[in-house]
Formats: structure tokens, sequence, C-alpha cells
């Protein structure tokens, strides 16, 4: 049974059979199951199982029940009140307690490209609202574990306030139903608390900014060298839409300064 289609997503092909998400295997698969087998031994709640491969070679995942974003282009309310922002920030506290002790097998190998080392985590990358389960009020975790790879926390907690304070260019924020702009500085400074981080977010804004350049660079690159992916996502003009989400963020520095969890 090939199962059916679960929509949203840049890169597709995951379905539903059953209770159970199939998808094909990568060659970073491997490592992300050894991940996620140690979340379900340390008993945290907000990632799939891992139950295998199935007959067709795709491996099988836990399906993560609740409202998703799905392919739906303006976001539910969900995803912008001050608790949904407050509870992304208890699971990320809660997945790096989870996660501090994983090291990863020596052969590991992650599709950022980047490589373990002590001092550094292994993050979601991607734990922004499109892959947030939402169930009877409560923030269920996140799914598609695929860009899982090495960071650090001060880095992975930049990018989950970049996706759900969220800190992306204004108009790419209003396209998805955000426009209470006036508001960031104080879903930051609440993101954080909540979180525990202590230090200067302009810290965090500079590594959101970083990270956006290397990725808008990624995205030209491939997406002019034919991969799929990138090239879907070079067409949409996302690589343009970095790069003025940079721009904005100088201002969003002048504004946050003094601010601190």
């Amino acid at each position: 049974m090939d199962g059916n289609r679960l929509g949203g997503g840049n890169d597709g092909g995951a379905v539903l059979v059953g209770r159970t998400v199939r998808r094909r295997v990568r060659a970073w698969t491997a490592s992300v199951h050894e991940l996620l087998r140690h979340l379900e031994r340390k008993g945290f709640e907000g990632a799939p199982r891992v139950l295998g491969i199935d007959s067709a070679g795709r491996e099988i995942l836990t399906y993560m029940d609740g409202d998703t974003i799905g392919d739906r282009s303006e976001w539910p309310e969900w995803t912008r009140t001050d608790d949904t922002l407050v509870q992304v920030a208890e699971w990320l506290r809660a997945y790096h307690e989870a996660v501090a002790d994983f090291v990863p097998s020596a052969d590991a190998y992650w599709r950022t490209g980047a490589q373990w080392s002590p001092g550094t985590i292994i993050g979601h990358n991607d734990a922004g609202p499109c892959n947030a389960a939402w169930r009877s009020g409560r923030l269920a975790g996140f799914f598609d574990w695929d860009f899982a790879g090495p960071t650090t926390v001060d880095s992975d907690v930049a990018w989950l306030a970049l996706c759900w304070v969220p800190l992306h260019a204004r108009d790419v924020a209003a396209s998805e139903g955000f426009t209470d702009y006036e508001a960031r500085p104080a879903r930051l400074r609440l993101f954080l608390e909540t979180y525990g981080w202590t230090g200067d977010p302009e810290i965090l804004i500079r590594d959101i900014q970083e990270r956006m350049r290397v990725r808008a660079a990624q995205i030209r690159r491939l997406g002019v060298g034919g991969e799929e992916l990138y090239a879907r996502l070079l067409r949409r003009g996302v690589a343009d839409d970095l790069d003025r989400a940079v721009r904005e963020l100088d201002d969003f520095c002048a504004v946050i300064s003094g601010i601190t969890a």
C-alpha cells in the first residue's frame, strides 16, 4: 500500500499508512534514526519514534497526530500566539536537555554536511511552524528531522527565535499571517526568558543573519546546479527573501538594544 500523501514541505514524499509515516531512505536517514532512538530512550515526547524500514525500503516513523500547516499559505492562528511561543521555548529547553549527552556514531552523516565535535549538539535545524504538530491546544512536537545535524545551543535558540517570533522579512511574515511587527521585541524577550537564555540578544540576531547568508548562497549555488529542491526554492525567490531579512535585522538590532532575557 502506497499510502496517502501528507501535505506541506518543500521536499515532499511523505505518505501516511495507517498511523505511520513512510518516506524514502536517504543518505542521512540512519544518523537521524540514531538521534530519534536516543530521544526515545531519554523519554523525550516531542519527536516521532522510529519503527524500522518497510518492504518497499521506506523508513517507518510514528505519526504525530494534530493540526499542521500542511499546504495552507496563511498559517493558522496558533502559530502566532504568545502561548505557543512559550511552548516552543519549553520544547527547545527539554530537547536540549535530552540531546546534551548524545554522541553520534563516528560514521554519522548529516544532510547539512556539518561534522559533530565536542561542544556541539545535534539540532533539528528546521523546527519551524511548517514542521509542528498542534493537538488540543498543546504543541505535540516537531516532525521532519531530515535537516538534523550539528549546531550549537546558541545557534539553535537563535534559529527557533527566527521561526517563531518571527524574525523573517516583514513581507514573508505577512504572507504567513503575522503583521504585529511592533510586538516582536517583547515576543523575543518572552521566548528567551522562557527558555532561560541569558546574554545579549544581538548575538543571536547576528547568528541568524550569518545562517541566512549561508542559506541564500547555498540555494543559489545548488539551485543553479540543478538540484531539484534548491532549484524550486530559487524559483520561488527564497534566496532574495533571505537577503532582505538580513538587511531588516540590522534595524531590528537597534530596536532590541538593551533587551536581556
